[in-house]
């Protein structure tokens, strides 16, 4: 028996700080201490204290940093992914004006 997918609705929104996308905050100074990720395109944001931290976002798997130019996907259950610019419109179609 073959099977097909099923499409789907999204939403897919470039990232933007400070509109409430990501789910949280993570110290970069942790992010290369702790992590086994490259940070060189990572968002980076100062705060007032002069601390740097990096968004992201949590899924089943755990959590995903957010780099320059990606796109947050929420699916109709609510579970985000991040998508990086140069795969967004290859997976999902590109909404008609």
């Amino acid at each position: 028996m073959k099977s097909r997918r099923i499409p789907l609705e999204s939403e897919v929104d470039k990232y933007e700080v400070g509109k409430g996308m990501e789910d949280g905050f993570e110290l970069f100074s942790d992010v290369v201490t702790k992590g086994w990720i490259v940070t060189d395109s990572l968002v980076k944001i100062e705060r007032p204290d002069g601390t740097i931290v990096c968004p992201y976002i949590k899924h089943r798997r755990g959590r995903t940093f957010i780099g320059e130019g990606d796109y947050i996907i929420v699916q109709q259950d609510g579970t985000k992914n991040v998508c990086g610019a140069d795969k967004v419109w290859t997976r999902y179609e590109k909404p008609e004006a």
